[in-house]
This record gives structure tokens, C-alpha cells and sequence, in this order.
């Protein structure tokens, strides 16, 4: 087997296409959920908290350090707590919201296994009455 076909067997294997194709969706999804809580809830909070935008949020270690006219020498070293906290937001909504797709997957995988078998067919039953008719006699 040559070494293209060996790959090209690997890289069709449905598990590998199934990874590829949640890794794209998961780029997509990331964004979706950056866009929901900078859009949608972090007005909210800034709303409730009387306009304060968490995002920016920081505590300076060292301030900037300017000259006489105003250029930056040295830059400011701070500790972006907000973008931290949206980061970890972001991280808690995508996270909650793959727990309810297992967990939805996980229900519809039980009702499936939960089904009960099909009964026996035409064909089996008359073959288990021949059966049964040959040992009686």
C-alpha cells in the first residue's frame, strides 16, 4: 500500500472528518459567543453597574512614563483583570451550553437504546414452528 493511499484512508476515517468539521463549527461558535457577551451582557452589567465597562478594567502596576512632550518612554505594565473576567465569561458560556448538548445527546442515546427490540418476522416464526414441529416428533 503506498503511502498516498495510506493517508488518504486516514485522513477519510469518519472520526477525523467528525473532529475536523466540530473544529470548525467551534471557531464559529467561539464567536458567536464573544459577540453575545460583548453585545448582550456586558451592557447589561454596565447597565447595572452604573456604566462601568468591565472590559477595560485593569489595575497598573507601573504607570507610563512620559517625556516633556508627551511621547511614551516606557510603557504601562498593568494587569488586565477585564479582559480576564470577559475571557472567563466567555469560557463559562461555551462551556454550559456543551453541557447541554451532551447532555441532550446523551438523552436521545438512551430513549434509542431504551426501545424495544422488533418482534420476531414472518419468516422466524415459521422457521421456529418447523423447528418446534421436527423436535416433537
Amino acid at each position: 500500500m503506498s503511502m498516498l493511499s495510506e493517508f488518504k484512508s486516514f485522513a477519510m476515517r469518519g472520526n477525523l472528518v467528525d473532529i475536523a468539521v466540530a473544529f470548525v463549527m467551534g471557531g464559529a461558535f467561539g464567536k458567536v459567543v464573544s459577540s453575545f457577551t460583548e453585545g448582550i451582557v456586558a451592557p447589561i452589567i454596565g447597565l447595572i453597574t452604573a456604566g462601568v465597562d468591565f472590559s477595560k478594567w485593569k489595575i497598573a502596576i507601573r504607570a507610563a512614563e512620559l517625556d516633556a512632550s508627551g511621547t511614551v518612554v516606557k510603557p504601562e505594565v498593568a494587569l488586565s483583570i477585564g479582559s480576564f473576567l470577559t475571557f472567563t465569561l466567555d469560557f463559562i458560556v461555551v462551556a454550559f451550553v456543551m453541557f447541554l448538548i451532551v447532555k441532550g445527546v446523551n438523552t436521545l442515546k438512551k430513549k434509542e437504546a431504551a426501545a424495544p427490540p422488533p418482534g420476531p418476522t414472518k419468516e422466524e416464526v415459521l422457521l421456529t414452528e418447523i423447528r418446534d414441529a421436527l423436535r416433537a416428533k
